[in-house]
């Protein structure tokens, strides 16, 4: 494992303040343009991958620490949720060459999300970005150390690839990159960087509307999905294409090129379906509602000449994407020629964010 050469384990034995407190963050949930799709090592990227950060959708955590013997307890919006406080427990054993000192620490985790489970957004990437923000907080607190930003986030992305890999990606502002890229300065596996410094303004405005096709649970999880890369006949081709749009769609979002964004966002999405359909076994995650609402999200845009286009998750669920100065007209499509298309007429609206925070 690389990691900056000023970490060490910290044992509590180092503590300079007592192993007792508080700590709460609000992490958001992030859309992918480019997408992160297969694994190898420890949560390693197989390509690179570029994400909006997003601002509604998010998780708040606040975590009480005491000394203790490593016990956890978790509550999702108020209830024992013994499942995630399992993952939880797994992923703190897992970092124990970071942080031994935990095994000498008792969490008490509430945790609850704005947004509705199976609504097409990433929980995993809210919900673990924020429990790395929580523990980097407490490591500031127990002993005094990352005391600068750069420092904290860059940890705080480091430990949340570890917990579920895109959550890295969730404690930047507006856009972030994870994964090397030959030709992009500043790109990491191990972190990702944050870029929207990079991109024409108009990105940092964009809108994005989740269209729920279908709200029901995923019959693959992202998680074997990307398993099933490692034999897909496709996978090399795939790491290839995804360097070559994360370049474009940079040279594009740095230009303000609107139509070349849109074929690159619409190419990835459309990818991704296609590697899960490749798969061994194969698999198919879009309803027949996903491609009713492509098609008259394509349709709207060749109409009007408006920039908007489409993406999707390992999922059903589109995430329409525009900039805010056309949102009137967007919506009010939306509103007349998706929302009958959509479960039970849901829809999410949601918007490009400024990342996580401490609350």
């Amino acid at each position: 494992m690389e990691v900056k050469k000023n970490w060490i384990p910290l044992h509590w034995a180092n503590a300079v303040n007592t192993l007792d407190g508080e700590v709460a963050w609000r992490s958001p949930s992030n859309i992918a343009l480019v997408k992160y799709w297969g694994k190898y090592g420890r949560q390693l990227p197989s390509n690179p991958s570029i994400s909006f950060t997003l601002k509604n959708a998010h998780t708040n955590m606040r975590i009480k620490y005491s000394s203790g013997n490593g016990a956890v307890t978790l509550y999702f919006e108020g209830e024992r949720n013994e499942q995630f406080e399992q993952r939880i427990k797994r992923y703190i054993e897992s970092i124990n060459d970071i942080y031994p000192f935990l095994e000498n620490v008792d969490l008490e985790i509430h945790s609850d999300n704005s947004f509705p489970h199976s609504a097409g957004i990433a929980s995993s990437a809210s919900a673990m970005s924020a429990l790395a923000l929580c523990l980097c907080s407490i490591e500031k607190k127990v002993f005094n150390t990352l005391g600068a930003d750069e420092d904290f986030f860059y940890k705080a992305s480091f430990l949340s690839r570890l917990a579920s890999g895109s959550a890295c990606r969730s404690v930047y502002p507006k856009l972030a990159i994870w994964g090397e890229h030959p030709e992009i300065e500043g790109t990491s596996n191990n972190v990702a960087n944050p870029v929207g410094s990079r991109v024409d303004p108009i990105f940092h405005t964009f809108k994005n509307s989740i269209l729920i096709a279908s709200a029901k649970e995923k019959s693959v999880s992202s998680s074997a999905g990307h398993q099933l890369m490692e034999d897909n006949p496709f996978a090399e081709v795939r790491f290839s294409q995804a360097r070559s749009n994360l370049k474009s769609l940079m040279e594009a979002m740095a230009k303000g090129d609107m139509a070349k964004f849109i074929e690159i966002v619409e190419e990835e999405a459309l990818t991704l379906h296609a590697l899960m359909m490749t798969s061994k076994p194969s698999y198919i995650l879009m309803q027949a509602n996903s491609l009713i609402l492509i098609d008259k999200v394509r349709s709207f845009r060749e109409e009007t000449g408006l920039p908007i286009c489409f993406t999707l998750d390992a999922g059903p669920n589109l995430h329409v994407l525009y900039p805010f100065h056309i949102a009137k007209e967007v919506e009010g499509f939306i509103e007349n020629e998706c929302r009958p298309y959509c479960e039970n007429g849901l829809i999410i609206q949601d918007e490009v964010g400024d990342g996580a925070m401490a609350i």
